[in-house]
């Protein structure tokens, strides 16, 4: 079992799957990401697997929008673990859910540049399903789970951090990455949200 104290030394930030410079073999670098989500665990946080969600994703929300080479968007966590159980059908066919403010605020956004949903790579820092909604992360946990899996998934790629939690973990190992707020974030219309993540993957 990898703990949040392991995971944070365990990371050497520098391969090919995460330096833009060089061009990984993005294929490799997914396996690595879906085998480490895999075997991550903390205490107090079920897993994918736990929950009956694991599959051939480092997210579900990849189902939707997991394109290897398209802009990445990196957000703070999935779901929370009640959520999950109580959606667990719809999820399981299209890893969102279809009336929340996350994925209305990202359509919108795709809208503006006129790109689909399977156009893009959406990840979030933490694996992990929460135990509440609105729970509170940690900082040691969400760098634990980017240093074991999410370090994988930048393929050479500038992210758009979505929102506060993602940001100060990139900034944490260093990664370049360009800001913008939280689909959800309560801040703004949908439609201002939107704008702000659409010129943010511009600029990546």
């Amino acid at each position: 079992m990898t703990s949040p104290q392991n995971a944070l030394c365990v990371g050497k930030m520098g391969d090919a799957c995460e330096i833009s410079a060089t061009k990984p073999d993005i294929s490799t670098c997914r396996s690595r990401a879906i085998a480490a989500r895999r075997k991550f665990r903390i205490p107090g946080y079920p897993t994918l697997a736990d929950l009956g969600f694991d599959g051939d994703y480092v997210s579900p929300i990849q189902i939707a929008c997991g394109n290897l080479t398209g802009p990445l968007l990196i957000s703070k966590d999935w779901l929370d673990a009640p959520s999950a159980l109580a959606h667990r059908e719809e999820l399981q066919k299209t890893g969102h859910l279809p009336d929340n403010p996350f994925i209305r605020v990202i359509d919108k956004a795709l809208a503006i540049l006129n790109l689909n949903r399977a156009d893009i790579y959406i990840s979030p820092v933490f694996h992990l399903l929460t135990p509440k909604r609105s729970s509170t992360i940690p900082a040691a946990h969400a760098r634990a789970s980017f240093d074991a899996i999410g370090r994988h998934e930048l393929m050479g790629r500038r992210p758009i951090a979505l929102g506060i939690d993602a940001a100060q973990v990139l900034t944490h190992f260093g990664v370049d990455h360009v800001p913008a707020p939280h689909p959800s974030a309560r801040i703004g219309s949908y439609d201002m949200r939107a704008a702000l993540i659409a010129k943010a993957v511009q600029n990546a």
